[in-house]
């Protein structure tokens, strides 16, 4: 199958025309024969089982069951004319339902006939149904195998208007495959495919959408999801190795005057064990000569700003520039408030540019980077524009990196002729499976140590009914100097009922701690940014005890004096967030608490998060959890990685084929780190089309 084939707009196929086309475009993203190729089955009914009535659960989707007609009646509805059919199996009965078609269907009915029924059973004022089911009469026959197992693609109600159901889409999936012209060239060496006993690309792809046994339709599975992952590992691979052999940049040598006035006689404690093997890292690859692209994990509060400060001033000391950019201005600020303090006393000129900063302000820093009398500059989005120019820029260090594009990073390294060193930070710890897939050109350093004195956080599960309970706790830690956070949850879809929510917990909260004994800010994202800012500042310098607000705090706010977290409604949040907001107390040395507030009623991947946050303050085990628990595309979104926007492969559930893709992509880029050897032509091959089709791997520089 040539590319060209593939790349036919998908109205051409015969059964589909422009409409059809319109809708498949929009709905499931399917323009060309090759998206309709890759457009997977997402399940399969196996067509020679069958379910009895009595068994029928919410566990079931799609069934099959055997059952007579027993009887039929067209009901008169307030918009149309429903036909009900009910149909009995030796367990029980159940109603078959049209709105559409009836009379036709009517027709087509016998009574007393027994029928294959399928479709997929809806509860309905406590009876379970099937609404527009498929009828066959039994045969005494058994299925053909190629028959036997029948997939089940996805829809929508759109889509389900124009006949494109799962069956439709069934339907011209096979007339793609019953083309004279397909013929699906293999992308993988024949050393691959016979060392890991894989089925040829073309007969997995006929036993991906019509499997002919389950068999052959595991091997399908295992070859599509291999190959998937193989070529994003290679491309990782390759480029990771490229980067190491020729990208050249800036050697920073020397550890001079700044590193070692600020590590002598400004650093009032001892860096942890993790801190100091981490910079060992870092030196040694800004010593290299290769640029560093380095990813640096750390929980909240382990000390990663620490460390970047330091990389900083080994730039600085090498007469280059940094940068150190924060995805809001809450950060940016808290960013350039602490590293400014912790620089007191030295001569290291720092300045803040974010979307507020006056324009007689920006011309002062844009001539301060020119001249380079501005050694640091921290800021948000502000930082990649255009009129932002630096005259040495040596260091770019990007906080919680994930929240910013691709295409915004770029263009902060394209500011030099010659690429600065990247440093990437994340508070949010990456499990094996999904770093290996987003950042797998990455270098990799982890603080997995929290600074001395720091005591591990308690955090407690408790329902609404005991508010008062925790109401007295929290006056007890008022009693005791502390402050306290409460959180309400902000989600996209439902703003102005969060709002209310978060206005009517600051009601209740003012009542049951009332002026002047008390004083409480409140934060939220609808305030204007002088607002928020005022509120936040009141909070910051211990003028008010407690903090009413949204997840605007989750980053951004550093108050070691704060030392209980109340989150209401915490069932609505993930486990990372819920995670990120523990993370904003327990920064100073007094013992610290987080509190999760419900209700009773919880769905069990609510309870399995919450528990989760109640046995275990460990970053990466909380990583590990949310991953299962919502599958990579829900943590990371796709704004950043197309790698994760999945066809049928699953980091999770397949991180044995994930590994073994790395380590086979591994081999091959050791051994051929250009891909030129003739018997890895095809590959070549196959990464070359990917980049005319312009996919976005994730590769961060």
């Amino acid at each position: 199958m040539t590319p060209d084939f593939l790349d036919t707009p998908i109205e051409y196929l015969k059964g589909v025309g422009p409409t059809r086309a319109g809708l498949l475009n929009k709905e499931l993203n399917i323009r060309t024969f090759g998206d309709l190729l890759t457009t997977f089955p997402f399940r399969y009914v196996d067509r020679s089982k069958f379910i009895r009535i009595a068994d029928i659960s919410e566990e079931s989707t799609y069934i099959q069951i055997k059952a007579r007609l027993v009887n039929v009646q067209v009901v008169g509805g307030q918009r149309q004319d429903r036909l009900i059919a009910t149909v009995r199996d030796d367990s029980g009965e159940m109603e078959l339902v049209w709105f559409q078609g009836t009379k036709w269907v009517l027709d087509m009915l016998t009574a007393r006939q027994e029928y294959l029924i399928f479709g997929k059973p809806v509860m309905f004022n406590g009876k379970w149904n099937i609404p527009h089911p498929e009828l066959e009469i039994p045969s005494d026959q058994p299925l053909p195998l190629s028959e036997a197992l029948r997939p089940i693609y996805p829809s929508t109600e759109k889509l389900k208007s124009k006949g494109l159901d799962y069956k439709g889409i069934g339907k011209i999936v096979k007339t793609l495959l019953l083309n004279d012209k397909f013929s699906v060239h293999e992308n993988l060496t024949e050393t691959i495919i016979d060392d890991l006993r894989l089925i040829g690309r073309q007969e997995a792809f006929l036993n991906i959408h019509f499997p002919r046994n389950p068999e052959l339709l595991r091997k399908a599975q295992t070859r599509l999801k291999f190959e998937e992952l193989f070529f994003i590992q290679l491309r990782l691979v390759k480029q990771h190795a490229g980067r190491n052999r020729k990208m050249d940049g800036h050697r920073f040598l020397k550890v001079g005057h700044f590193v070692n006035q600020f590590y002598h006689h400004h650093l009032t404690f001892e860096l942890t064990k993790a801190q100091k093997r981490v910079i060992k890292e870092i030196r040694a690859d800004l010593g290299s000569g290769k640029q560093m692209n380095r990813l640096l994990q750390g929980d909240v509060g382990s000390g990663k700003t620490l460390v970047a400060l330091m990389t900083m001033l080994i730039a600085l000391d090498n007469q280059y520039q940094s940068c150190l950019m924060a995805p809001t201005e809450i950060l940016a600020k808290q960013h350039f408030q602490t590293i400014s303090q912790m620089l007191t006393g030295l001569d290291v000129h720092v300045k803040l540019l974010t979307g507020s900063t006056k324009i007689k302000e920006r011309r002062i820093i844009q001539e301060g980077l020119l001249n380079g009398t501005i050694h640091l500059l921290i800021g948000t989005h502000a930082l990649i524009e255009e009129n932002v120019k630096f005259q040495r820029l040596g260091l770019v260090v990007i906080d919680e990196q994930h929240r910013f594009g691709v295409a915004q990073r770029a263009k902060l390294w394209e500011k030099n002729l010659i690429t600065p060193h990247i440093l990437v930070m994340t508070a949010t710890p990456i499990p094996r499976t999904l770093a290996m897939t987003l950042y797998g050109d990455l270098d990799t350093s982890v603080i997995d140590e929290l600074p001395p004195g720091r005591k591990s956080i308690i955090t407690k599960h408790l329902y609404e009914p005991q508010h008062d309970k925790v109401y007295g706790f929290i006056r007890e830690k008022i009693q005791e100097g502390r402050q306290i956070y409460i959180v309400y949850p902000l989600i996209k879809e439902s703003e102005t009922l969060d709002l209310k929510n978060l206005t009517d917990g600051f009601k209740a909260i003012l009542e049951k701690f009332p002026s002047p004994r008390y004083a409480v800010s409140m934060v939220h994202g609808k305030q204007k940014q002088k607002e928020k800012d005022a509120e936040m500042k009141r909070f910051v310098n211990g003028e008010t005890q407690i903090m009413v607000a949204t997840t605007v705090i989750e980053v951004g706010v550093d108050v070691p004096n704060a030392s209980v977290m109340v989150i209401e409604n915490a069932e609505r949040f993930g486990l990372s967030q819920l995670h990120q907001l523990r993370g904003r107390v327990g920064r100073g040395g007094d013992q610290s608490y987080c509190i999760l507030m419900s209700r009773y009623e919880l769905s069990a991947e609510a309870r399995t998060r919450l528990s989760t946050m109640v046995r275990t303050t460990d970053g990466f085990e909380i990583a590990e959890t949310d991953l299962q628990l919502r599958g990579p595309g829900d943590l990371q979104g796709t704004q950043q990685s197309g790698v994760l926007d999945l066809r049928i492969a699953d980091i999770v559930k397949d991180e044995k084929i994930l590994k073994y893709a790395r380590n086979v992509a591994s081999a091959i880029i050791f051994v051929d780190p250009h891909l030129s050897l003739e018997k890895n032509a095809i590959l070549a091959q196959h990464l070359a089309l990917m980049d005319r089709k312009q996919q976005n791997w994730g590769l961060i520089s």
